[in-house]
């Protein structure tokens, strides 16, 4: 499965869906005008992985060599986050198979409401999250 990237602009993240190198990716600014043109394709490209990797299309990812989500936002207004928590439950239901994935949740260090977004988000599906804070900019 080709490699899925989508360049950010001022309002929309950069998304990077990557197999061989087993890192998804989506950072930046996710306060699109239509969130359905940039999500939509992302949605349907995760459950094509999905259904490739229940097949066993694709290598395996094991605790030593895990899939990697990484979620660094420095903004998402609401309908992001909808979306935002679809593209997780797809990620849950991966790992529930026995997929290896570790979730990234990454928040400025004096970002508190970024973080509490990131444990309600890990509350209400049931997911693990890493939380990693990086330095607030300057």
């Amino acid at each position: 499965m080709e490699k899925l990237v989508i360049e950010p602009t001022q309002n929309t993240p950069g998304i990077i869906l990557s197999p061989e190198e087993r890192i998804f990716s989506i950072e930046g600014i996710s306060a699109p005008e239509d969130v359905r043109t940039i999500y939509y394709p992302v949605i349907e490209w995760i459950r094509e992985f999905n259904r490739e990797v229940m097949e066993g299309s694709h290598k395996s990812f094991t605790e030593a060599d895990p899939l990697i989500l990484k979620i660094d936002l420095n903004y998402f207004n609401s309908a992001s986050a909808k979306f935002l928590f679809d593209i997780l439950l797809d990620f849950k239901k991966l790992s529930e198979a026995g997929v290896s994935i570790v979730t990234e949740w990454h928040y400025e260090e004096d970002d508190t409401d970024m973080k509490e977004a990131g444990e309600d988000i890990c509350e209400m599906i049931e997911v693990e999250l890493k939380f990693i804070p990086k330095p607030a900019d300057a």
